[in-house]
């Protein structure tokens, strides 16, 4: 099949809306509220969302040799090996008894990245944040303000009655996946299957500038020891930790390595901009490697590293190149959105983040 050229980046792709400031105040606000119910909770604050990390990890980055001109762009412009963080975590902003299933995030930071920064960014690093589905919950950052105002309303609430419903949302998920309709909805409120986090793949949901040209990435596992792991369930009753212990186990003997892949946008209509909710086929166009991302064997909750990435650090999709910029308006959403959230922790907890040198 012959596939269209990639379509080239402008800034006149976005489209956006005029209430986009009064969207954000309500996702702030959101935030406030989860934000201060956990920290009254644990006497410290965590992330508004994504606050239990499963495991904490160093690797190192490597872009490939050789790229066509159209995949050699901003970061991957020219060869080289980076070293990077990897954080491993589950969506809401409590921290839950791992019974609870819900959908995985993985969030990279690549240190040492030299190129004009995105307005803000400090330091020289790139960030890529991806969750383990092709799609966003919400098409647009109005809808998830909406859902994210009555997740807060759930935060703090009886945890039994969270990890109940759990096991009947998966039920009813695991029984649609078997007739091709597994919800994304669902997997979103906690009908997710409990998988193991290292075998899954991982999406960064939402476009970003890729240089002269527009992207989404995605996180695949290509190591045997990781791919034996997909699908694979993990057994969480009586261990609240259940998916932290795993990937701990795991890590502490194997080499881990994963295919960063580009998906370059060639289609205006089948592979919008503003609707974050729609998944951008990949016969329409398929996913290319960038880069290998390779994790040697390591204790994936080592107290010091803890403290230095998941106490100290931010992740963002506004920390990186201008390069690759983030677009659409769930991520012009997410840059005061994190912001505020990162910065409420720094205050709280009386220690800025920071961004780590190479």
């Amino acid at each position: 099949m012959t596939l269209s050229p990639p379509l080239p980046y402008s800034p006149e792709i976005e489209t956006l809306q005029d209430d986009e400031g009064e969207t954000l105040a309500s996702i702030n606000a959101s935030f406030d509220k989860i934000l201060q119910t956990t920290y009254e909770d644990y006497g410290r604050a965590v992330r508004a969302v994504h606050a239990k990390a499963h495991g904490i990890l160093e690797g190192t980055f490597t872009v490939a040799e050789v790229l066509p001109p159209e995949l050699a762009q901003g970061l991957f412009a020219t060869p080289g090996s980076y070293r990077v963080y990897l954080r491993i975590s589950t969506n809401p902003g409590d921290i839950l008894d791992d019974a609870v299933a819900l959908p995985r995030g993985l969030a990279l930071k690549v240190l040492g990245v030299e190129g004009e920064r995105l307005p803000g960014a400090q330091g020289s690093t790139q960030d890529f944040i991806m969750v383990n589905g092709p799609v966003f919950t919400a098409p647009d950052a109005k809808k998830f303000a909406g859902s994210l105002k009555l997740l807060a309303k759930t935060t703090d609430r009886a945890e039994g009655a969270k990890v109940l419903a759990s096991k009947i949302l998966q039920a009813v998920n695991a029984m649609l996946g078997a007739v091709g309709m597994e919800s994304t909805a669902l997997a979103g409120l906690g009908g997710a299957p409990q998988v193991h986090p290292l075998g899954e793949t991982y999406f960064s949901v939402t476009p970003f500038r890729y240089g002269e040209y527009v992207a989404k990435f995605r996180l695949r596992p290509v190591s045997a020891n990781l791919t034996i792991l997909t699908e694979r369930k993990v057994r969480t009753k009586g261990h609240p930790n259940a998916i932290r212990e795993a990937v701990r186990t795991d890590m502490d003997g194997i080499d881990a390595e994963w295919a960063f892949e580009v998906q370059l946008r060639r289609d205006a209509n089948r592979q919008p901009i503003e609707d974050a909710s729609v998944e951008w086929k990949e016969d329409d166009a398929p996913f290319i490697e960038v880069a290998r991302l390779r994790v040697p064997r390591q204790d994936s909750w080592d107290a010091e590293r803890v403290r230095e990435v998941d106490e100290a650090m931010r992740f963002s999709v506004w920390t990186g190149l201008a390069a690759h910029r983030p677009l659409g308006g769930v991520n012009r959403a997410r840059r005061g959105a994190y912001q505020h959230s990162a910065d409420f922790r720094a205050t709280a907890n009386g220690c800025p983040m920071h961004e780590p040198t190479a």
